[in-house]
């Protein structure tokens, strides 16, 4: 079996553009190419797995996702890194479209495209890590026994901390995403990622737990 990163598209991955399915808007975010190689090079299978409620909004039909996986495939192979797999999820229980306006198991917090993506590829779970942007990407990671990361790019807002939604560890990037995995993983870095001064009421519960692991 094969470890995996498993990482969020939207304000992960890319720039956060809500709800675009415009290939010409699709910008990699900061550092994505630094973090992805050396994860990539390490034996990492690279997978995205994205929330895309758009389709059951009715903002776009869901081909338009096929044109995105294309351009953000063309985008990192230029520079290298190759993805493993693209899942994402069409659902959201609001919706307008009634093919898509359903409560689904695939749609984050939700493990669904998690599992999906392990049986299609052979990935070891518990090898395995969740870089996200928001608290529903920690948890859907953690549902299926990975490791998870959170990027701290003021993505989430609501901060409902749970067991099961407080990440291993928080970083402002996937250059600090890749060195936290390797480190804790493999020993190849001596660098570690700084601190990250959430700027929150529940500040200390977060840092806490996720500080006591890798920052002491």
């Amino acid at each position: 079996m094969i470890p995996a990163v498993f990482i969020d598209k939207d304000g992960t991955l890319i720039e956060d553009v809500p709800y675009n399915v415009d290939p010409t808007k699709i910008k990699l975010s900061p550092g994505a190419i630094e973090g992805l190689l050396s994860l990539q090079e390490a034996g990492y299978k690279l997978i995205v797995i994205t929330n895309q409620s758009g389709v059951a909004h009715g903002y776009f039909q869901e081909s338009a996702l096929f044109a995105v996986e294309e351009r953000l495939r063309q985008l990192l192979a230029a520079e290298g890194v190759y993805l493993t797999g693209f899942y994402y999820c069409p659902h959201h229980p609001d919706g307008v479209v009634p093919e898509f306006a359903i409560a689904c198991n695939c749609r984050k917090p939700a493990p669904g495209l998690l599992l999906r993506a392990t049986s299609e590829h052979n990935i070891d779970l518990r090898s395995s890590w969740f870089v996200g942007d928001i608290l529903n990407d920690v948890e859907a990671g953690l549902c299926v026994g990975c490791k998870t990361i959170l990027l701290d790019n003021g993505n989430e807002t609501e901060w409902d901390l749970s067991p099961m939604r407080t990440p291993g560890f928080i970083v402002t990037d996937l250059v600090e995403a890749a060195q936290v995995i390797l480190s804790v993983d493999i020993g190849m870095t001596s660098r570690r990622p700084q601190t990250v001064n959430l700027g929150l009421h529940n500040q200390s519960l977060a840092t806490q737990a996720i500080n006591s692991q890798f920052f002491t």
